[in-house]
C-alpha cells in the first residue's frame, strides 16, 4: 500500500529535481537539449520552433506548475495503485 500523500510528495520532489536539471541544461546548453527533445519525441524536428531564451518568470511559472502536477499525478497514482492492490 502507498501513502498517497508520501507519494504524491515524493513525485513533486523528484519532478521538481527533474524540471531543475532541465531549465540549467536549455540555459547553458540548448543545441544538446533540443537534440534529446527530438530523439524522445519520435523525431519531431524541435529545431524547427522559435528560438526563445526562457526568462525567470516563465521558469519559475513552468518550475510550480510543474511541481503540481507532479504531486496530483503522484496522489492519484497512489490511490489507484491501493485501489487495485485491494482487489
Amino acid at each position: 500500500m502507498h501513502n498517497p500523500k508520501a507519494t504524491a510528495n515524493a513525485l513533486a520532489v523528484v519532478g521538481g529535481g527533474l524540471y531543475l536539471i532541465c531549465a540549467i541544461w536549455t540555459l547553458f546548453s540548448r543545441s544538446s537539449f533540443m537534440g534529446v527533445m527530438g530523439s524522445w519525441a519520435h523525431s519531431i524536428d524541435v529545431n524547427a520552433l522559435p528560438q526563445k531564451t526562457p526568462d525567470f518568470g516563465l521558469l519559475l511559472i513552468g518550475f510550480i506548475t510543474f511541481v503540481l502536477v507532479a504531486w496530483v499525478t503522484g496522489y492519484a497514482f497512489a490511490v489507484t495503485y491501493n485501489y487495485f492492490a485491494g482487489k
